[in-house]
């Protein structure tokens, strides 16, 4: 025990523990689309997988120098490496396929097709007539938005389908992350980022040494990179440590909204009665939806290894 925290507990994670873990969830909220939301500016003038590498190689480098997460790395066993490798992967392809979908779609309907898949995790945690309905009119939601878009970008609309299924991936894989606390989460969150720019390197550093002469688009991609996987991915580590990933899934509903007011306020993308009629199909769908009472219960505090099992049986 150090000054009231346990040995190995991050002192600085500790202190977030007063506060509401919701408050985390609504930062991360805010962040997750005001920084792709500057990213399409970027677009004009750098490429879009040069964009996506600056906001993954940006975020890296603020975790290496934060985190350390190499000796992460080092001390994890070879099942935990795999766990890291694989949201490294899941994280370089979700931001370059959501990247590339945004390019050619309004961020709104991204954003409401990116939570499909969150209904359908939550639905799958918690079996019920209330959550399939859910579902249903989820479905109807992306249905309505896809006769909108489908016939003028079918590839915009089969990224955006993509980036749903990765973001998926990545509420499960980071909710097992963050099964020891925020602490633990947030370091190995730091070693996946890595991993993630690795990747996507041979793809985007060459569209980026077109315009590493202008140091004002290198510290705009940088910006991007803090807004868009610093700061809302810590949240949601922090968050994932004391929720469950059902009720976390369920929280989701206020990012379809939050993408359309984004991008009509930063990006001026006026959205038409249609499109806005689908993205609030999503959003009844994402309230409909309905937890059990275990997902109600407040989780461990960080540090903790215990976890209540949440409806889709992790730990």
């Amino acid at each position: 025990m150090v000054g009231g925290v346990p040995a190995g507990q991050d002192v600085g994670v500790a202190s977030t523990d007063r506060v509401p873990a919701s408050a985390f969830f609504m930062v991360s909220a805010f962040f997750h689309y005001l920084g792709p939301a500057f990213a399409v500016m970027l677009f004009a003038r750098v490429d879009v997988l040069g964009v996506a590498w600056l906001r993954i190689a940006s975020a890296a480098l603020v975790f290496a120098m934060w985190r350390r997460p190499w000796r992460t790395w080092l001390a994890s066993s070879w099942p935990q490496r795999c766990l890291l490798i694989g949201l490294g992967v899941v994280l370089a392809a979700m931001n370059s396929v959501f990247y590339l979908a945004i390019d050619v779609l309004p961020l709104g309907t991204v954003g409401a097709i990116e939570f499909v898949g969150a209904v359908a995790l939550a639905t799958f945690g918690l079996r019920t007539a209330r959550n399939v309905a859910a579902l249903v009119i989820a479905v109807v939601g992306v249905y309505l938005l896809a006769d909108v878009h489908l016939a003028a970008e079918p590839v915009g609309m089969v990224l955006a389908a993509a980036n749903a299924a990765l973001f998926v991936g990545y509420v499960v894989l980071g909710h097992r992350l963050a099964e020891q606390g925020g602490a633990q989460g947030i370091d190995r969150l730091g070693v996946a980022m890595l991993i993630a720019m690795v990747l996507v390197s041979p793809v985007g550093i060459v569209d980026v040494a077109a315009v590493i002469t202008a140091p004002v688009l290198i510290a705009a991609g940088l910006g991007v990179g803090v807004c868009s996987s610093v700061i809302p991915y810590v949240c949601d580590q922090l968050a994932m440590a004391r929720l469950p990933r059902a009720t976390f899934a369920l929280m989701l509903a206020i990012l379809p909204a939050m993408s359309v007011v984004i991008g009509l306020v930063v990006l001026g993308q006026v959205p038409t009665r249609i499109e806005v009629a689908g993205v609030g199909a999503i959003i009844v769908g994402l309230l409909v939806h309905q937890e059990s009472a275990t997902t109600t219960s407040p989780g461990p505090p960080h540090g903790s290894t215990h976890r209540p099992v949440d409806p889709g049986g992790r730990r």
